[in-house]
């Protein structure tokens, strides 16, 4: 396993069989409580959320035999600490492929932390239209909220310190499926 530079693995959270079993509980779980997907739009936040996204969406066609639209969205001019950044951000493409007013939206994150990055989301679909409401699905919930946000549906609960990292590698942006804790070298 090749993490980032610059982090040490602490220990692994998920590997790849349990991340399978997770996200097809979480494809159930949004099912059930939607009483289907038929008005679902997915939605999955760049770089691991759209990536997860386009998982659940195939979860859905196996379980419900519906295909259900995927976008993917980028929040780089939403975030909050654009003025603080060293360096000058990366803006990748928004795809969104449904009408997002009075649809249900089910937003999906890899990991969610402060809660800051599903703020910029939020801000970012109002722009393409009101939805009759937004879902949040992660696949990691680290805690350490900043912000009055609570997903709806969560992979695994993860009790972290501040110092530590949890990273999602998977296999179509790092040539890997697993979760692990990790620190900062150092």
């Amino acid at each position: 396993m090749k993490l980032p530079e610059g982090y040490v693995l602490k220990r692994f959270i998920m590997r790849e069989d349990r991340m399978e079993r997770v996200i097809s509980r979480m494809a159930y779980e949004v099912a059930e409580r939607n009483k289907g997907v038929s008005d679902l739009c997915v939605i999955g936040i760049k770089r691991r959320g759209d990536v997860l996204a386009g998982r659940l969406v195939e979860k859905f066609k196996e379980i419900e035999g519906e295909d259900v639209p995927l976008g993917s969205l980028d929040i780089t001019l939403y975030r909050d600490d654009l003025s603080l950044l060293e360096e000058q951000p990366v803006v990748q493409r928004t795809e969104i492929r449904c009408p997002v007013t009075n649809r249900k939206i089910l937003l999906v994150d890899d990991v969610i932390f402060t809660g800051r990055t599903v703020r910029a989301a939020l801000d970012a679909i109002t722009d393409f239209g009101r939805p009759r409401l937004i879902q949040l699905a992660v696949l990691i919930d680290r805690g350490h909220r900043e912000l009055p946000i609570h997903p709806d549906y969560v992979g695994r609960t993860v009790p972290t310190s501040i110092q530590e990292d949890v990273l999602v590698l998977l296999k179509e942006v790092d040539g890997e499926d697993a979760v692990v804790l990790a620190g900062r070298e150092g």
